[in-house]
């Protein structure tokens, strides 16, 4: 079987599972009975909610501008917010769910500031770990005073307490194993880099240029050492994101009637970020069914009332990312691979 159906054939049967997941937990929680809460949403409530999955998009600029200084000059705030909704389309839009973006988006980051890919991906490699770790955090801390009682949501708590301790452990091991994880890159990236720039390049990347570009990635994630400001920056901008994205969650509970508190759902909102493994975009059923199972099962409300204000997000969040996002992505410099600006293509 080519790459090509292979890619095709994993995309449906993630599009197959996926929304089959989320028509399966409709019907077992009963779909009238979602459709009928989720039109019971105050119009107040469901404006506020637009304003706050507008917000939390807007707010994904502060990691993005915080982890692209380093680079030449850095971004702009403007720019820094069209990339945030850019990368949010492509998260969107591609099978492989919220870890797409950063590889396409290196290549448009490189573009803008006159570096290179390898550096521009190394930048928002750390700033995808520090944001996800940060959360984490916010989320096992809360999960363990406010949920840990509850013998309901003892698998949320160990599912985010296990996700943090394996996330410091991976750091912990890149950090003390950088020799070894660069000479690894170097000689699996090496033959497919040849044989992907051979496409476009009369004289294709060899493995000098492939082990370059490893160690041009490796300084700029080093860089961040002298530089914490940034990544207390970024950290605060996953939080500030996380809570927008709760808020979102409780107005629109609040709006169908159904009142829960905050910070349970401010713990809960990391966990759909599994749903990442089901390839198909936006992760459309696995990330609905694992968020509103989770605050089910941590607030006590029936199911049928919490997947309605779920859908009711996703149906302002998803046409948000692909609307405004496509338009971000559409004002990108570096479509060409030709077109690069970099000392990675010299």
């Amino acid at each position: 079987m080519t790459p090509s159906r292979r890619n095709l054939a994993r995309f449906l049967l993630g599009s197959t599972l996926g929304v089959g997941a989320l028509a399966a937990y409709l019907r077992f929680v009963g779909t009238d009975a979602v459709l009928a809460r989720a039109s019971t949403i105050a119009p107040a409530a469901l404006a506020l909610v637009a304003c706050l999955v507008v917000a939390e998009a807007v707010v994904d600029g502060i990691g993005v501008w915080a982890s692209v200084r380093p680079l030449g000059g850095g971004l702009s705030s403007g720019k820094s917010v069209q990339f945030a909704f850019a990368g949010d389309f492509f998260d969107t839009l591609s099978p492989a769910g919220p870890v797409s973006s950063e590889p396409i988006m290196a290549r448009f980051i490189g573009v803008a500031t006159e570096t290179t890919y390898s550096e521009a991906l190394g930048v928002r490699g750390v700033a995808k770990y520090v944001k996800s770790g940060a959360q984490l955090f916010v989320s096992t801390a809360l999960a363990v005073v406010l949920l840990a009682g509850q013998p309901s949501a003892s698998a949320v708590v160990t599912t985010l307490g296990g996700a943090l301790v394996g996330l410091l452990v991976v750091g912990a091991l890149l950090v003390r194993s950088r020799a070894v994880v660069s000479t690894g890159l170097v000689a699996v990236l090496a033959p497919v880099v040849r044989v992907v720039s051979s496409l476009y390049r009369e004289r294709p990347h060899d493995r000098a240029a492939v082990a370059d570009a490893v160690s041009r990635f490796t300084r700029r994630v080093g860089q961040f050492r002298d530089r914490p400001g940034l990544l207390v920056l970024i950290a605060l901008g996953g939080v500030l994101e996380q809570l927008l994205t709760a808020t979102a969650l409780w107005v629109a509970l609040s709006g169908t009637g159904t009142a829960v508190p905050l910070l349970p759902i401010v713990a809960l909102v990391p966990l759909p970020q599994a749903a990442s493994a089901v390839p198909v975009p936006a992760s459309i059923g696995a990330y609905d069914v694992l968020l509103s199972g989770g605050l089910a099962l941590v607030t006590g409300v029936p199911a049928a009332e919490t997947a309605a204000p779920v859908l009711v997000v996703r149906a302002l969040s998803i046409p948000l990312a692909l609307g405004v996002g496509g338009v971000a992505v559409a004002f990108l410099r570096g479509w060409r691979p030709g077109a690069q600006s970099e000392s990675d293509a010299d």
